[in-house]
Parts: C-alpha cells; sequence; structure tokens
C-alpha cells in the first residue's frame, strides 16, 4: 500500500508541475501553518523510529525476514515524500481527473490508517508481552522483547538483544511510537480536507481568515493566562519527571507516584474546566456576529474535536464503571474516580468554547443592524456631518464645534472599542488552554501511562481488554490535545 500511495503522489506532483491549470483555486483555511509543522515534527520522530526500527531488526537478520527489515525502509520514503506532498499541496483545489484525484487522496488516506492501526496493534503486543514478563518473572519492564521469542522459536541464545546498542534501539523506537500514530493521523485530517476541497470552487474571501496581523499576535493580554499556564506546564514536567522515577520502583512509591499524577491532573482538568466555562459566558456578551459561511476546514476541526474527545470519553467511563464497581475503595481509587469524571467535564466544556470561538466573526465584526446600546448625547465629534449617517442619532442642529484641545480626547473615545476587555481576557483564556493542553499532551505522549499503573482497571476487565481499550481510544485523546492546541492558537489569534 505504501509504495502504490507513493507512485500516486509522485504523479500528483508531476502533473501539478506539468499543468498549473490542474489547480484553479488554493484554500486559505485549509493546511494552517502549525497543523503543517507538527506534521513535519511527527514525520521527523517518524523517521527516527524507523532508523531505529531498521537498526535493531538488522542486529537479528538471520532471525527476522527481509520483509520485516525492509518495512521501516519503505515507510521512511513514504513518510518523506507524503510530508513535502502535504506542506506544497494542502491548499490545493484540483480541478482535472476529479474522479483519479478523489481515488488516490482516499487511497493514501486509508494507507494513514492502515500504519495507525499497525502502529497500535503492534504497541499493544509489546505492552501485553512486558506485563507477562513483568508477573512471571516478578520483575518490572516496560518493553517488549521480541527477540527473546524469537530466540526461543529457534532454539539459540543468537537471538537475544543483549548488546548495548541493541537495546538502545529497542528502547528508542518503542517509545517513538506515539509520533508515528500522531503523524497518520495528522496526515489523514489534511488528506482528508484535500479530498473535500477536490473540485470546489471557491468565491473571493469571506469569513475570517487564518491569516493573522504580526503586530497584533502577543498584544492585548492581561498576562496572566500565559502566567499562570506557564506555572501549570512547569509543575506538569516535574510531575512527569517524578512519575517516570518512581512509578518503575516498590509499591510505596508506585502508589506515591500515582498520587502526584492524579493531583496534578484533577488540579489541572479543574482549571481549564472553569476558565473555559468563564469563556463561554464571556462570548454571551460578546456582540460580534456568527460566521455562518461554508468552511469545510473549519467543519472537520469541529468534527475532529467532538470525535477525537469520544475516545477520552470511552476510557473515563470504563475507568468510572470500574470504580464504582469493583471492591477497592481506598484514595487512589477516588482520585481516580474524579479524575475521570473531570476528564468528560473538561473536554466537554473546551469543546463548547472552542467551537463557539471559530464560529465567531473577527474582530469588529458587529450584527447589522444592531443599534448602539448607548445615546448620542454628550458625545464630542470631530466631524459634525459623520453625525448624521449613524443609525440612532437624528440631526442635531444643537451642537457646537469641539475646541482644538478635545480633538484628541475625541479621537481617543471613538477609536477604543467598547469590548476591548473582554477581548483580552479570552486571549489570556486561550493562551492558558493552550498551554494546559500542551503539557496534558506530552505526559501520554512520552508513555506515562497511569491506566496500567492503576491496577483497578486491570483488576476488574483483565489486561488483555483494557490494553486493548486503551491502545486504541487513547491515541485519539493524545490527537484531541495537538488538534486543540492548534484551534486553540487560531482562537487566540481571532479574538
Amino acid at each position: 500500500m505504501m509504495l502504490l500511495a507513493v507512485l500516486w503522489i509522485l504523479f500528483y506532483l508531476l502533473r501539478t508541475v506539468r499543468c498549473p491549470g490542474a489547480v484553479a483555486y488554493r484554500d486559505a483555511h485549509a493546511g494552517p501553518i502549525w497543523l503543517r509543522g507538527g506534521l513535519v515534527l511527527f514525520g521527523i520522530c517518524t523517521l527516527i523510529m524507523d532508523v531505529f526500527k531498521t537498526g535493531y531488526y538488522s542486529s537479528f537478520f538471520e532471525c527476522q525476514s527481509a520483509i520485516k527489515i525492509l518495512h521501516p525502509l519503505i515507510q521512511a520514503v513514504f513518510v518523506m515524500i507524503q510530508t513535502y506532498f502535504l506542506w506544497v499541496s494542502a491548499k490545493d483545489c484540483v480541478h482535472v481527473h476529479l474522479d483519479l484525484t478523489r481515488c488516490g487522496l482516499m487511497f493514501t488516506l486509508t494507507t494513514n490508517l492502515a500504519i495507525w492501526m499497525a502502529a497500535v496493534v503492534d504497541e499493544s503486543v509489546h505492552q501485553a508481552h512486558s506485563y507477562s514478563s513483568s508477573h512471571s518473572n516478578a520483575s518490572h519492564t516496560r518493553l517488549a522483547s521480541d527477540t527473546e521469542r524469537a530466540g526461543d522459536a529457534v532454539g539459540g541464545d543468537s537471538c537475544l538483544c543483549s548488546t548495548t546498542v541493541c537495546q538502545i534501539f529497542q528502547q528508542g523506537y518503542f517509545y517513538l511510537y506515539p509520533f508515528n500514530i500522531e503523524y497518520s493521523l495528522f496526515a489523514s485530517t489534511m488528506l482528508y480536507v484535500m479530498w473535500k476541497n477536490v473540485g470546489r470552487l471557491l468565491a473571493s474571501t469571506s469569513g475570517h481568515s487564518h491569516t493573522p496581523s504580526p503586530l497584533s499576535l502577543f498584544r492585548e493580554t492581561f498576562f496572566a493566562g500565559p502566567i499562570l499556564g506557564l506555572l501549570l506546564f512547569v509543575a506538569g514536567l516535574a510531575v512527569f519527571i517524578i512519575y517516570e522515577v518512581q512509578v518503575s520502583g516498590e509499591g510505596g512509591l508506585n502508589q506515591q507516584a500515582l498520587v502526584i499524577y492524579y493531583s496534578f491532573n484533577i488540579v489541572c482538568l479543574g482549571l481549564t474546566t472553569l476558565v473555559s466555562l468563564s469563556g463561554s459566558i464571556i462570548y454571551r456578551f460578546d456582540r460580534r456576529a456568527m460566521d455562518h459561511h461554508k468552511n469545510p476546514t473549519r467543519t472537520l476541526d469541529v468534527a475532529l474535536l467532538m470525535g477525537a474527545a469520544l475516545g477520552q470519553y470511552a476510557i473515563s467511563y470504563y475507568s468510572i464503571v470500574a470504580v464504582v464497581v469493583g471492591t477497592p475503595q481506598d484514595l487512589l481509587a477516588g482520585l481516580n474516580l474524579t479524575h475521570a469524571l473531570l476528564m468528560i467535564a473538561q473536554h466537554t466544556f473546551q469543546n463548547m468554547f472552542i467551537i463557539e470561538s471559530l464560529h465567531r466573526g473577527p474582530p469588529g465584526a458587529e450584527p447589522h443592524g444592531t443599534p448602539p446600546k448607548e445615546p448620542c448625547q454628550g458625545l464630542t465629534f470631530t466631524n459634525q456631518d459623520a453625525l448624521h449617517t449613524l443609525p440612532a442619532c437624528p440631526p442635531s442642529p444643537g451642537l457646537v464645534s469641539p475646541s482644538p484641545a478635545d480633538q484628541q480626547e475625541a479621537v481617543g473615545i471613538v477609536s477604543t472599542p467598547r469590548s476591548h476587555w473582554r477581548r483580552r481576557c479570552l486571549k489570556d483564556i486561550s493562551l492558558f488552554l493552550l498551554l494546559c493542553n500542551v503539557i496534558l499532551w506530552i505526559m501520554p505522549a512520552f508513555g506515562a501511562r497511569p491506566h496500567f499503573s492503576n491496577t483497578v482497571e486491570v483488576d476488574f476487565y483483565g489486561y488483555s481488554l483494557w490494553a486493548a481499550i486503551v491502545n486504541i481510544c487513547l491515541p485519539f485523546g493524545i490527537f484531541y490535545r495537538m488538534h486543540a492546541v492548534s484551534s486553540l492558537l487560531e482562537v487566540y489569534v481571532l479574538s
């Protein structure tokens, strides 16, 4: 599948070069820079993982098939070509060979989903073997050992991973699996937008744009949101390091690490829930017009936010059932239950805030036909004729000309928007939520798995069933955090 997808991508790029008229329009909303930047970041990590896998399997070439050794090399070629293709063509609206283009895009999308499913299954096999090994040998190990099973099968010790270089390759590609999974999800979303844009005729620019003003990108904030978000980000990194160090220790240290991890997440999720709810309340007083123009990118953003949140909803639901029905009712079970409930609330209220923000018009877009709330009496105008153009201000011959000393003050009154404080609050809220989502992405993406360290769910469902639930749903939760970060950055720019 990867080779066929590579051939189609090369055909698409060659056709675009030789026939510039094939792309008649470009969708300014598709492929924003942070989405393409995330794709490049995950693509680089995937290439490093392929190097580690190639080195790891090459250490036992006599025990492995040639296909298993060639697979990471082919995947590396596919990732490089696809990343370049999406970087230069994410905004294309193709108008030639429509059926062939749709078929090729959908085939490439299916290839990415197949790679994602293979990575999820491979990681599940690793974790299942790690769990069985740690229980049989009474020692904790996070890595699966395919070479041990291969050595047992061939009946020799030549297939055992005993060298330092081999162990580095083994650990490296295992920890880089989440990046490969996220790369496939990112590429799938961008390919879906391209598929929706095939044959699409774009009108003149309508609605808000993704291109912000460079001068206003980091202005007009109260700095409370960024400071509090940075404090939580640094605290989250410290908690993550403590968790990773202590979770593989003895029973007491393991439970202490879980208590610290759940406590931080409860505080972070509680604050983000309240802040998201506050942002939704602020929008009740916002007079900006709603943007109802057709926008496939925004429609996909909303669908991805709601769809990816289902993964975390599923994990939280099964955790709640295990804690409520299960027999242990201790401190750890209470923290687990609170964490699951807040996770559902946080995703719900944050989605409400982001979706409403994406459908708001740009700053200054007041709804048509809305009269000003304050009367015109008592205002000083630098131009008397401009007063008669206002809908709610009848002609008034009794006005006096302003003195030169009052003109500068009048200009300041007219140019200052009434909703200035609301925009500042919304910018602070979006920055705070952005930083919190980054740290909530880093923890599971880099290997924090309290779902398996906490034995409540494992004892209730059994390891195999619980591992299948987590390994299928957790990548969607990680993808949700990354997609929420990009959406919140857009909310910050457009507030």
